[in-house]
């Protein structure tokens, strides 16, 4: 629930603030998969992200590619004000634009084909994934390059054994939050139930699978200050969505771990790390 949204019923606008502190905490992991992107689309002319949000992976990608003009592309205006702020801020305003509108019709937009489309676990918040990635296939120009993210590993935050209530409890809010995710796919207009084979779904789309790498952010054990916070809002999110799911003592043992003057909470405890692995897949259109 901490990723790059584009379509749900969640208020993106009231979480931009922790959208951008997470990408933010997440910049080491995009910037070596955007350096692996590197070697495979070595001088794009122009560059999309598809489904942007406050647009940090956006400027990222200005930054790793300074001969490209970048389009963020998201749902929500608000998130692309803050995306073009930023990318004024660290000076790249004159390459760098916006574009406002629903995936992946929006892309029809685009005034030309993209050498390089990143859609950073956008394309599971769609409907019918399949269609969205012709789409995303047809807007690509010829060499062109579409590098997906989505799946990986879910975070890690704490041992299995945290010396209060059963051990185990990540692993039980992970298993909430799959049938959280699988309702949120059943429920989305359109939604189209698929096998998560994404090279395969490339294919599909006419595209040349030319690769999958997984990037790991590992931020040990005593963790800094900006990890503990996003643990502090992923477990808060957790216990917001799922609490009433889970038996009385998970229940306490959450509570425990959210409450400041606890000194067993995340705000305290020197154990508290972050593990967490994002994979990119990525293909060709063809010449």
């Amino acid at each position: 629930m901490a990723h790059h949204h584009h379509h749900t019923d969640i208020d993106w606008n009231e979480m931009a603030p922790l959208l951008e502190s997470h990408a933010e905490l997440f910049t080491p992991l995009y910037e070596r998969a955007l350096a692996w992107l590197g070697h495979k689309q070595t001088e794009p002319g122009l560059i999309v992200d598809a489904g942007s949000g406050p647009g940090v992976v956006s400027c990222l990608l200005a930054d790793a590619f300074p001969g490209a003009r970048v389009v963020a592309v998201d749902g929500t205006e608000p998130l692309l004000e803050r995306a073009r702020a930023r990318a004024a801020r660290l000076g790249v305003a004159d390459r760098f634009g916006t574009l406002a509108g629903e995936l992946p019709d929006v892309l029809g937009d685009l005034e030309y084909p993209a050498d390089l489309l990143w859609a950073s676990r956008s394309l599971h918040h769609l409907g019918d994934q399949r269609a969205a990635l012709a789409a995303f296939a047809a807007r690509l120009a010829p060499g062109g390059t579409l590098a997906l993210m989505e799946g990986g590993l879910p975070a890690r935050f704490l041992p299995r054994d945290i010396g209060i209530g059963r051990p185990g409890l990540q692993a039980r809010l992970d298993a909430l939050e799959e049938e959280w995710f699988a309702t949120m796919r059943a429920d989305l207009p359109g939604s189209v139930a698929e096998a998560e084979d994404w090279p395969a779904l490339m294919a599909a789309a006419g595209l040349r699978h030319t690769g999958t790498r997984s990037f790991l952010l590992d931020l040990p054990a005593p963790t800094t200050d900006r990890a503990r916070a996003y643990v502090v809002a992923s477990l808060s999110r957790r216990r917001e969505a799922f609490g009433e799911q889970l038996d009385a003592t998970d229940r306490d043992t959450l509570d425990r771990l959210l409450d400041p003057d606890d000194r067993a909470s995340v705000h305290h405890r020197p154990d508290v790390f972050l593990l967490e692995a994002h994979t990119v897949y990525t293909a060709v259109h063809a010449y």
